[in-house]
């Protein structure tokens, strides 16, 4: 059993999770996750790690509510235990010094990019972050990508911030804008991922991106999270999860990401109706 340090809601639909896991914590690299169960009849999911601490002993994730176990978690508070904690699992990011780089994230990939900025920065590069949110107040961690960052750009849809963009757009003005950007790395919803990848082909900036497919392991053994990278077939927990945007066939990975979309939903009806009558 691990324990909870401290749960809390970032802005709307987005939790942290601290969790006590020194042995985890002594290992981990970024660009690598975990995977936790909420509870003994929860299922396993993987969660990137956002950060550590190695004297505190300590591992901390984000993650975005949308079925049962990520429910579950965001009922969880200090003190509270969890049955499985696993990690750190995945190659790590490699990290180089490339140059420029330009850290594309958004909603719970805001918090996963951050140790990889942060890495990169120390390298030596010089490291651009481009946040994509619906609204300021959905934006959180502000501060400390601000501190591994040589710019700093926010792409929103209201009136809070300059650019009102989509982050393809954007991210394609910060390409156009620059003299050199040497790799772009995005993390994110698929569609976000996606869609960064589509943005940079033209201009033919490696973007390595961190695919997110349904997992139940997360050590090679089930297969469920096969995703075909370069008309080969990878599995992300082992083989990534950091993969060439440019080579994913992001059409058959959209498809499994549907297979067990209506059984989340009925799990999640079934779950609320005993959890909240």
């Amino acid at each position: 059993m691990a324990k909870i340090l401290r749960r809390e809601r970032l802005v709307p639909n987005i939790h942290l999770l601290e969790v006590h896991a020194p042995e985890v914590a002594k290992k981990c690299k970024p660009g690598q996750f975990v995977i936790i169960m909420p509870d003994e009849k929860g299922e396993r999911i993987p969660l990137t790690i956002a950060d550590w601490d190695i004297k505190k002993g300590s591992i901390t994730t984000a993650f975005m509510i949308v079925g049962t176990s990520t429910h579950k978690l965001s009922l969880l508070n200090a003190g509270d235990e969890v049955p499985v904690f696993v990690g750190p699992l995945g190659m790590p990011s490699k990290i180089e010094q490339y140059g420029t780089v330009v850290c594309a994230g958004g909603c719970f990939g805001i918090a996963a990019i951050y140790p990889i900025a942060r890495a990169l920065k120390k390298a030596g590069n010089k490291v651009i972050t481009l946040l994509d949110v619906k609204a300021n107040f959905l934006l959180y961690w502000e501060d400390k990508l601000k501190e591994v960052s040589d710019q700093f750009f926010v792409s929103a849809r209201d009136s809070y911030y300059d650019c009102k963009d989509y982050i393809p757009k954007a991210l394609k003005n910060i390409i156009k804008k620059e003299s050199e950007i040497n790799r772009v790395i995005s993390i994110g919803c698929t569609y976000l991922m996606y869609t960064c990848s589509e943005a940079t082909k033209t201009s033919g900036v490696k973007t390595m991106v961190s695919l997110n497919p349904i997992m139940v392991d997360g050590t090679g053994m089930c297969g469920a999270c096969r995703v075909t990278v370069d008309g080969k077939t990878k599995f992300a927990c082992v083989d990534g999860p950091d993969f060439d945007g440019h080579l994913v066939d992001w059409e058959e990975l959209f498809t499994r990401r549907k297979a067990y979309f209506e059984d989340e939903v009925q799990s999640l009806c079934y779950w609320e109706r005993n959890q909240f009558p």
